[in-house]
């Protein structure tokens, strides 16, 4: 175990005064030892006594300081780690493939130059979310961050600019503005696929169509939203109904009883968020006595392989997952300096026709329902509106 003596009191004391970010030489005043002690727990070497690190850690966080990611880079001093935190319970790679297949994309193009990937999945707690950002940061633990689901008044670039680790984006931010210093990926086409799903859809017959949205804090629910409505519009529709709504597949079966319930007409088309979701409303329309296509047309998004084994094989927007993973792992690992290829942008997302989609036969049979506006416990789609 080294020797710590406390740093110069003068060195801290000449700062105040003056507004600036908290520096090394803060954190080693507040925790009362030396510059190096506070470098050597950050760098991961010995020479520290356990209490003595857990002090230089609790004042880091206490200033919000962590070693800047360019200085870091400079001396060499990678943890050839890529986090990956999202806001999905422990369930998530079961009950949604789709991250299964962006993890995969990226582990294709990380592995080689000997990175890997940090999973951390903190459910629907943003505070807890904050903090996992934070000590990975603190400690050491990655290089940067890939980030999903971009949300309306994401919190999360400005939180990675405070603690100097570099991210990207898997999506397009909601106001550009605020993403300042966050790199992001997405196409300038990325609406195409939902806009040709519903054009689709309108060239079968379909008058009567109801988005199942997704919830209504994320970016990507908002702008398909508008997509579908403004395709309708220019044909002279309105959607059924637009339902914002989580993306469990309980909430799916829920929300395709209330649209298909006793009491008045129901769509004879619905598009649902994602591939889980609408092959659970497949079945659950299946259970109420309708059939797919012939009396219903269910239209999926993301082109998971578990679409094409079930029967109908589903209709949906391919947006080719596990390439968006490795070309979001090939950006990121060009801003840490790897030596990469260009990943070029991955595919727009367009639309595979199958089985579940046909042409109108006549209203619905069995039971029907007027237009549903939202399921049980979501919120209401009006609420979509207030958004800038």
């Amino acid at each position: 175990m080294t020797a710590e003596t406390p740093p110069q009191q003068g060195r801290t004391a000449a700062r105040r005064g003056r507004p600036s970010q908290p520096t090394i030489l803060d954190v080693a005043a507040l925790a009362g030892v030396s510059k190096s002690a506070v470098s050597k727990v950050f760098n991961n070497r010995p020479g520290i006594s356990e209490a003595t690190r857990v002090r230089i850690l609790d004042a880091a966080g206490k200033l919000g300081w962590s070693p800047s990611a360019s200085a870091t880079a400079l001396r060499g001093e990678r943890t050839r780690t890529i986090g990956l935190v999202l806001g999905r319970d422990a369930d998530l790679l079961t009950a949604d493939p789709y991250f299964a297949e962006l993890i995969a994309g990226m582990e294709q193009e990380l592995g080689p130059p000997g990175y890997g990937l940090q999973l951390h999945l903190v459910g629907d707690d943003f505070v807890r979310e904050e903090e996992v950002y934070e000590r990975l940061a603190r400690e050491r633990r990655v290089d940067a961050f890939v980030l999903t689901e971009s949300r309306i008044g994401d919190s999360r670039p400005a939180l990675l600019r405070r603690l100097h680790v570099p991210g990207l984006l898997v999506g397009r931010p909601w106001q550009r503005e605020h993403a300042e210093g966050l790199h992001y990926l997405h196409t300038d086409e990325d609406l195409h696929g939902i806009t040709e799903a519903v054009e689709h859809l309108i060239g079968l017959g379909h008058r009567s169509l109801a988005y199942v949205a997704g919830p209504d804090n994320r970016v990507h629910t908002v702008l398909r939203r508008r997509a579908v409505e403004d395709t309708l519009a220019r044909h002279g529709l309105r959607a059924h109904s637009v339902i914002p709504c989580g993306f469990g597949n309980a909430t799916a079966a829920a929300v395709t009883e209330r649209l298909f319930a006793p009491g008045a007409e129901p769509p004879t088309a619905v598009l649902y968020p994602n591939d889980t979701m609408a092959l659970t409303a497949i079945a659950t329309l299946t259970r109420l006595g309708l059939r797919v296509p012939e009396d219903v047309s269910v239209v999926g998004y993301d082109d998971l392989a578990l679409g094409v084994w079930l029967h109908p094989r589903l209709t949906t927007v391919s947006q080719n997952v596990q390439d968006i993973g490795r070309v979001a792992a090939l950006r990121l690992l060009a801003v840490l300096g790897e030596d990469v290829p260009d990943p070029g942008r991955p595919p727009a997302p367009h639309l595979v026709v199958r089985e579940s989609t046909g042409p109108v036969t006549g209203p619905a049979t069995g039971p029907v329902t007027g237009p549903a506006t939202r399921a049980p416990g979501t919120p209401a789609q009006g609420s979509l509106r207030d958004n800038p």
